[in-house]
């Protein structure tokens, strides 16, 4: 048993040795505080933006159902179009050393997964495999970045404004007047969109849309005496025909692209929020206990003293 004498000394010397644990488990606090704080913005965060890719899901899905309805009705157009040109046996015309323009069809908008860039890609091999063949008309800004880091001096032409609302046959017969007023004369003439698979795919094709030469060589249509100026009317509006497919069809393709994408980012950001959920809670338990570990020895070195 220690003296009367030693028990002051004993008890000095006790309080020197808890100081510096007393001290430490603020500090130790304050960095749990922050972290929870952390946390908590972090989950704030994505919960926002969880609001915002759900609400992107649900307008997708409405403006698709309009895409569609306009897709249906441009097939019409296409398909009368290219039945015209089957019984006429129009062919692309070869052996000759004119290019052949290639119009990308894409659009302004982002956040649809890979629908850009799939265009691009096919653009991209279609130039590889012949490069001094093509020259390019692209429609979008977003083909049209990309296209201009690979292929900027192909590009002889570029259309913005396109994909903000549903195509009509005015924007289409509107693009078709530009490229007719290109100067160059072309062998064939290419149109690449995505063509829309069903509400899950989509795949990059080429609808053919033919020269005014090659019209005129068609063996059906040369049984007729067509004007020249006729013949120019006919090859423009067939283009506007082809266009106004091409452009309806992509773009319900994008909606349909765009819904899936918001919906895998809703799931992804609903998976995070439980993760990160499970972190806040674990780290709010790990402060209110190192908060009760703190009382008690505080209430401990008390009884000490």
């Amino acid at each position: 048993m220690l003296s009367r004498a030693a028990r002051p000394a004993f008890q000095a010397g006790s309080a020197a040795i808890l100081r510096p644990a007393t001290a430490a488990v603020p500090a130790l606090q304050t960095a749990n505080y922050a972290t929870l704080r952390e946390i908590e913005g972090r989950l704030k965060s994505i919960k926002n933006i969880q609001k915002i890719t759900k609400t992107m899901k649900i307008v997708a899905s409405t403006k698709l159902t309009r895409a569609q309805r306009t897709m249906v009705e441009s097939q019409k157009y296409g398909q009368t179009n290219n039945k015209v040109f089957e019984e006429a046996e129009t062919k692309p015309l070869e052996g000759q050393e004119k290019k052949t323009l290639l119009i990308v069809c894409s659009s302004d908008k982002g956040l649809c997964g890979g629908v850009h860039s799939g265009l691009t890609r096919a653009t991209r091999r279609m130039l590889q495999d012949n490069p001094s063949a093509y020259e390019l008309v692209v429609l979008g800004d977003k083909s049209k970045s990309q296209l201009m880091r690979s292929n900027p001096k192909d590009i002889v032409m570029h259309f913005a404004g396109v994909g903000r609302d549903v195509p009509t046959f005015a924007d289409a017969q509107a693009i078709a007047d530009q490229v007719t007023l290109l100067p160059n004369e072309y062998a064939s003439i290419k149109i690449l969109y995505n063509k829309f698979v069903n509400a899950q795919s989509y795949t990059p094709v080429t609808l053919e849309a033919f020269s005014e030469e090659a019209i005129k060589e068609s063996p059906n249509f040369a049984a007729f005496e067509i004007d020249d100026e006729v013949l120019a009317n006919l090859r423009e509006y067939a283009l506007a025909n082809s266009l106004y497919w091409a452009l309806a069809e992509g773009h319900a393709a994008e909606q349909s692209a765009r819904r899936n994408a918001m919906d895998n980012a809703t799931k992804n950001a609903g998976e995070m929020i439980d993760k990160f959920t499970i972190l806040y809670n674990r780290t709010r338990q790990a402060v209110i206990t190192g908060e009760l570990v703190e009382i008690i020895t505080g209430a401990a070195a008390s009884e000490d003293q």
